[in-house]
């Protein structure tokens, strides 16, 4: 609902049509997204107390999780940029960060996603399965699949986890950096309010970030040995379901505007609704 309400406000809203909210619309998209991919399918496997999902099926939802938030997280590193150029670099805002360079940021973060996930899924399934058809998850995921692998090439599949896991790294450090110089400028703000507003929006933003990537990590390159149900499903739900619901919190609570169009969205389409 959040995201939705999101995409609804910034597409609904010409005075909103700016880079910044450009880039949050396309996270509020493959924060959708990617719920979208496992959530619902989970919920019905609940309701109708059934744990079956078709073998293609279950290729097209790895497909595109990793597709939608391997898009999520290179988004996160283009806005970080956004931040860092429009705090640290203002005068060369509309150079840097023109509609041109941001269709261009925006399709190769997209590209990025689709290429890592369709390798990733490509890869996976051509792997021989002979521990049976088990899955130890609420959604098919890379690390509960390669479980059921009796071949030794699951071990060029570790490679290229690890080789996308240090790549994000390498995003996350981007990000830390272009956080250490926007928070240098903003301890030159001399108001007290305006110091606070800045942490209070980009230390959230850090924590979802290091929480994605840490329980991702985890997830995919833990020994087998340290495998239990209970760990795997509350590390799963950590980073696929946690980041997607806390991110249009981050980014439209403390944003007037945003909450202003939001909430002219909400009347539009709910008359009767209290505020």
């Amino acid at each position: 609902l959040g995201n939705g309400l999101i995409i609804s406000a910034i597409a609904c809203s010409h005075h909103l049509h700016t880079p910044m909210f450009f880039f949050l619309l396309s996270l509020a998209l493959s924060d959708l997204g990617s719920i979208c991919t496992t959530v619902p399918k989970a919920m019905h496997n609940s309701l109708w107390d059934t744990r079956n999902i078709s073998y293609t099926g279950c290729a097209a939802q790895l497909f595109f999780f990793l597709f939608f938030i391997s898009a999520e997280f290179f988004l996160l590193t283009i806005m970080c940029y956004d931040r860092y150029v429009s705090i640290c670099k203002p005068l060369h805002y509309g150079t840097l960060l023109g509609s041109q360079a941001c269709a261009h940021m925006a399709a190769a973060a997209w590209a990025s996603g689709f290429l890592n996930a369709l390798i990733h899924t490509a890869n996976t399934f051509s792997l021989p399965l002979c521990h049976g058809h088990v899955l130890g998850q609420f959604f098919c995921e890379i690390p509960q699949i390669l479980k059921l692998s009796c071949s030794n090439l699951y071990l060029r599949e570790l490679e290229l986890l690890a080789f996308s896991f240090c790549l994000g790294f390498g995003c996350f450090v981007f990000i830390v950096f272009s956080y250490v110089q926007i928070f240098r400028a903003v301890l030159r703000i001399p108001s007290v309010q305006g110091r606070h507003k800045a942490f209070s929006t980009c230390l959230p933003h850090l924590g979802v970030l290091s929480l994605f990537l840490s329980t991702a990590t985890f997830s995919d390159l833990k020994p087998r040995s340290m495998s239990s149900p209970s760990l795997d499903l509350s590390v799963s739900v950590l980073y696929s379901v946690v980041p997607p619901t806390l991110n249009p919190l981050i980014y439209s609570l403390r944003n007037q505007e945003l909450k202003l169009r939001r909430t002219i969205v909400l009347r539009t389409a709910f008359p009767n609704i209290e505020n």
